[in-house]
């Protein structure tokens, strides 16, 4: 089921009666009474799109590339081919491999015949037992030189399989800066393309120690809240939303000493292939919260980094010190301390209010 997320819209009841106005010496005030009420928003972080696997495809031989088998953005399975390389050189060793090994089996065979036929003539006492150590030796190097031949024909074959250089998984293609007739090599510094696997992409974002801590006692340790945490959504860079909601999967456990900061990995299908690799978006963290205070911001005032707002006692606007939380609406506060439910406050224009000053 698709959760749609609000984005600083709030249903809230805010005025437990209507906005009433006041003349006081020629001016007049809109009040209202604070209740509480629930409220759901959501926060953006800045983040990276990146393939669930991106693969950088690199040669493992020397050679030209005789044939080009995909195109830059294509969709491939894996095993399937993506260049050749030519196998002139290869095939050959390989044919040379093969050649040695018969050679080093007529030799073994040899070796065995020897060693037989000294055998017997030393049970005949012809021979010294050194002679036929000699010969159990001479079987023994002629048995370990094709193995040493078998080896090459394992490796002849190894390297004529690199001529054909396959998808490691299924993915998209990424550029191709060599084409049919380049020399390519394992020491370039530059890798053929790229396969990413784009099925799921990964989001990552990073949120302050502050904000970690935060979530942690929210939830009571990190491993809840990755079990616990509301899907996220995705804000992408043309400015919409994303049809598919996320999961938060892990939180790095190690703060970066240069940013302060925490690396957060999240999670989305990707079945219509609109998230890329290497893209950016604003991960949206729904946050929704009970029995808060909301007030309008133009209902306050700063002085010297603290809000205030003006409570309405026997008639008299009264400077009220209060400590509040942003919404991303940049239009409401969350009330965390200096009011309370039934409070009647004046809820516009604070500006211009005196301190003390009367209101009937």
């Amino acid at each position: 089921m698709k959760k749609t997320l609000l984005y600083a819209t709030f249903a809230v009841a805010l005025f437990s009666c209507a906005p009433t106005g006041h003349q006081t010496g020629g001016k007049s005030y809109k009040t209202m009474t604070v209740s509480t009420s629930s409220v759901s928003y959501s926060t953006p972080y800045s983040a990276a799109i990146q393939g669930k696997q991106d693969i950088s495809i690199l040669p493992q031989i020397g050679g030209f590339i005789t044939k080009l088998c995909v195109t830059e953005g294509q969709q491939v399975k894996q095993g399937q081919t993506l260049f050749e390389i030519d196998r002139v050189n290869f095939e050959a060793a390989l044919r040379v491999a093969e050649a040695n090994v018969e050679a080093a089996q007529a030799l073994v065979k040899t070796n065995e015949l020897t060693y037989s036929s000294k055998q017997k003539l030393y049970e005949e006492k012809v021979i010294s037992k050194y002679d036929l150590q000699v010969a159990e030796n001479q079987l023994l190097t002629a048995k370990a030189s094709l193995a040493q031949a078998q080896a090459g024909v394992t490796n002849a074959k190894q390297n004529l399989s690199y001529c054909t250089i396959k998808a490691p998984c299924n993915g998209v293609v990424g550029r191709l800066p060599y084409r049919a007739g380049s020399l390519v090599s394992p020491q370039m510094p530059q890798p053929l393309t790229t396969v990413s696997d784009n099925s799921k992409m990964y989001v990552y974002f990073s949120m302050t120690e502050a904000q970690m801590l935060a979530i942690a006692r929210q939830y009571g340790s990190l491993e809840n809240a990755l079990r616990q945490m509301p899907d996220v959504g995705l804000r992408l860079a043309d400015g919409s939303e994303y049809a598919h909601t996320g999961r938060i999967e892990s939180i790095s456990g190690v703060i970066d000493k240069q940013t302060g900061a925490v690396s957060v990995r999240s999670v989305f299908d990707n079945p219509e292939r609109l998230l890329l690799s290497g893209g950016s978006c604003n991960l949206l963290v729904p946050t929704v919260k009970e029995d808060v205070i909301l007030i309008p911001q133009e209902a306050t005032y700063e002085i010297q980094n603290k809000i205030f707002c003006y409570r309405v006692i026997d008639g008299k606007a009264v400077s009220t010190l209060i400590n509040v939380s942003n919404l991303p609406d940049g239009r409401q506060y969350i009330v965390n301390s200096g009011l309370s439910a039934g409070d009647r406050i004046i809820a516009s224009g604070a500006g211009l209010v005196k301190d003390g000053e009367q209101i009937e």
